[in-house]
């Protein structure tokens, strides 16, 4: 049997670092800029008191995975190791603040806080520290996940309740997974940084088969470190797998311990927003859809948003299959809606649609033009008159008389040929539910 756990690092949204007042906006300035002495570990720095807007975001996602929240006070403990990209030579992660916890069957063993290191680019050797100090929650799972399915599944829903929270730093981004598997009761392999849902897929599917073709050639699975390498779609061996001793693990001096009000507790469990299950109940009971649609809408939360918002222009039943379908699309390009740029057009896409200002194939082109091009902006169309569609079907029919005959003789494919032939010769611009009915009734003369 598989087994699947879970170390997922959050990079909570704050506005300033765990320990210090720099900006977290790593992603959106020069290299080595949002930083100080103290995110650099510069000599005789001292890490500021704790960010309480950490706290808080902490706390609320420790709610809504159902975990408990630590009444005694947490120490903050220095974990050491050695690389570039972590200047003091020992990252400082909290002890677990909230345990025994559960998400979609999958339960959660406990929440950290820890502060992220920097960014160092193998490639050249570089380092940049605008990342050092960046908030993080590392959430462990027990090895609950039987299968690739049920692991992707869990953290969709994971990432899912994260959005609901707006908690993450750069949703672009989302988080980073460490993800654990072993098989048949043989020793644990770790693969490292895993930064998507779909390169976590990718990494079990590929580990899971490495396990099996080494038991069946009858080798020993050797409990290591791997790193995930997605451009060649393969686990890399890094080192024997790390025990909590190599750590050396101490308290940090210089951080008092904390202990996590029980009042911020009751008012963040009272201040808890809709989350993805809840929203799914709402969705069903309000507009009557059935829960399979309404759980792909509400796992990613802005295109739960837009069915709502759809539901009351255009129709649930043309909501749910506008929705249906972009969520097609978003998955063959393995984005979120908050991963596309002025969203908005897309409202303005089913405005057009719904109510006959482009027909269909230009629908279907125009949605994939506003999901792959920021610039692109969706417009009404010049549509055919019926007349101008029937002289048009007048030369289909002429140009085709197998097709014809095929039609006449019973053969339903054969009006689709032609329908679809319309729909080429006049680039989209003929509704081809007009063009159906004309065409019947040329053929039928």
């Amino acid at each position: 049997m598989v087994r699947i756990g879970f170390e997922i690092h959050v990079q909570l949204k704050t506005k300033s670092k765990l320990f210090c007042t720099c900006p977290t906006n790593f992603l959106d300035v020069e290299p080595n800029t949002n930083v100080c002495p103290v995110c650099t570990a510069q000599p005789g720095s001292k890490p500021n008191g704790i960010n309480e807007e950490v706290i808080r975001k902490a706390v609320l996602v420790a709610l809504a995975l159902n975990c408990k929240i630590r009444t005694e006070p947490i120490r903050f403990m220095r974990k050491h190791y050695f690389y570039p990209d972590l200047p003091s030579n020992y990252q400082r992660t909290s002890e677990p603040f909230a345990v025994d916890g559960e998400l979609a069957g999958v339960r959660i063993r406990e929440i950290h806080i820890e502060e992220d290191p920097g960014r160092y680019e193998l490639r050249d050797g570089t380092v940049d520290y605008n990342r050092s100090g960046v908030p993080l929650i590392e959430i462990v799972t027990e090895p609950d996940m039987t299968s690739v399915e049920e692991a992707r599944d869990f953290l969709k829903h994971l990432r899912a309740v994260l959005d609901y929270l707006d908690v993450i730093l750069y949703p672009q981004i989302g988080f980073r997974v460490d993800a654990n598997v072993s098989i048949e009761g043989g020793e644990r392999v770790e693969v490292k940084n895993i930064n998507s849902i779909h390169g976590v897929v990718r990494a079990l599917k590929y580990e899971i088969a490495r396990h099996k073709r080494m038991l069946a050639m009858g080798k020993k699975i050797t409990r290591e470190t791997r790193h995930w390498d997605e451009v060649r779609g393969v686990t890399v061996s890094l080192r024997e797998k790390e025990t909590a001793e190599d750590y050396r693990y101490m308290p940090d001096p210089d951080i008092p311990p904390y202990h996590i009000d029980p009042a911020l507790v009751e008012q963040l469990r009272a201040q808890m927003p809709e989350l993805p299950h809840q929203k799914k109940d709402r969705l069903v009971s309000e507009y009557g859809i059935d829960e399979s649609a309404a759980w792909t809408f509400v796992l990613d939360k802005g295109l739960g948003d837009l069915f709502e918002s759809l539901a009351d222009r255009v129709g649930v039943k043309n909501a749910t299959a506008f929705c249906l379908n972009l969520r097609g699309e978003l998955n063959y390009r393995n984005k979120y809606l908050s991963d596309i740029q002025k969203p908005e057009r897309l409202e303005s896409l089913a405005d057009l649609y719904f109510s006959g200002k482009i027909t269909k194939p230009v629908y279907v082109d125009y949605l994939r033009k506003v999901l792959d091009d920021p610039t692109f902006v969706p417009k009404a169309q010049e549509l055919l008159s019926e007349d101008e569609i029937r002289a048009i079907a007048r030369e289909i029919i002429a140009a085709n008389p197998d097709a014809v005959a095929d039609y006449r003789n019973g053969e339903k494919k054969a009006l689709n040929f032609l329908v679809g032939q319309i729909v080429a010769k006049t680039k989209g611009k003929a509704d081809p539910k007009k063009a159906i009915q004309i065409l019947r009734g040329e053929l039928n003369r």
